[in-house]
């Protein structure tokens, strides 16, 4: 691990950076975290990303290690340091250091670590010719609405993600789908977006929040509801949507194709339309 680390009010080589075997997070996974993806030396989507951390911080009942306006100059702060032209920022933060008890302790600070990353966003090789998912059960806690960083269930579906060489997991519950095991999941059918509602069943994703926001102004159609394994390998086309890789296609769900098998133009003008979003928001000319 190299380049330099927020830790608790200080930056430091990634390698001096410790926090003690007794951190909650460590132990419970009693904490929360995000990602903000970065374009132009820009942390994007602040307004909602700060609302999303407000909203699973409040959750947990924990407290912000710090102002909201010195939160964002702490990310601001990373990408310098770590010359982040494009990529993201990872930031977590833990109930802090105690001794092992389940119930919350109290008038202890919180445990606050962020990273910077490099990573291509923006052109990204799956784009033109999409990704292969396959769906798993979904086996995660039931508050999936909370940002925890208590992962293993992803984990575990990752693991079989890559086993049976796919680029991502779509959970079902129910016989209905959830959610990408690090993503949020969507399907057209007659020009219809299709995504599940929010709910405790799955993460308010940023990117679908932008995206939903993007189809109103253009008059895209879409539909907040559930929708079935069955509909999906159905659907005229499918895609999804993370920080780090804004909106993908989905060509394939186990095995079987999506409409002709390519990205489809639904998926292609949304992705066009976030993308010149985004750009504008980090201050590039289109």
């Amino acid at each position: 691990m190299d380049g330099i680390v927020f830790l608790n009010g200080k930056y430091l080589k990634a390698d001096k950076a410790k926090v003690s075997i007794f951190d909650r997070g460590y132990i419970f996974g009693d904490g929360i975290y995000e990602v903000v993806p970065v374009i132009n030396y820009t942390a994007l989507d602040r307004e909602p990303f700060l609302e999303r951390l407000d909203r699973s911080l409040r959750e947990l009942d924990l407290k912000w290690p710090m102002s909201k306006n010195k939160f964002l100059k702490m990310i601001d702060k990373l990408i310098k340091k770590n010359d982040i032209k494009e990529g993201g920022v990872y930031m977590q933060i833990t109930r802090g250091v105690a001794y092992r008890d389940f119930a919350y302790p109290k008038n202890i600070p919180t445990t606050c670590t962020a990273f910077a990353f490099k990573k291509d966003i923006i052109n990204n090789d799956y784009v033109s010719n999409g990704v292969k998912v396959i769906t798993l059960e979904d086996i995660r806690w039931k508050r999936r609405d909370i940002k925890s960083i208590a992962l293993v269930g992803q984990c575990m579906i990752k693991e079989q993600v890559k086993r049976r060489g796919a680029y991502e997991g779509l959970m079902v519950e129910d016989g209905f789908i959830t959610e990408g095991a690090s993503s949020s999941a969507y399907i057209v059918k007659d020009n219809i977006i299709i995504t599940r509602p929010l709910s405790n069943s799955i993460l308010p994703g940023i990117r679908r929040k932008i995206l939903l926001e993007i189809a109103s102004k253009h008059d895209i159609k879409t539909e907040e509801r559930l929708f079935t394994t069955k509909e999906a390998l159905n659907a005229d086309e499918a895609f999804l949507s993370s920080a780090t890789t804004f909106v993908l296609p989905i060509v394939e769900i186990d095995g079987k194709k999506i409409g002709n098998g390519k990205p489809g133009p639904i998926f292609l003008k949304m992705r066009k339309m976030y993308i010149e979003s985004t750009l504008k928001s980090a201050g590039i000319s289109l």
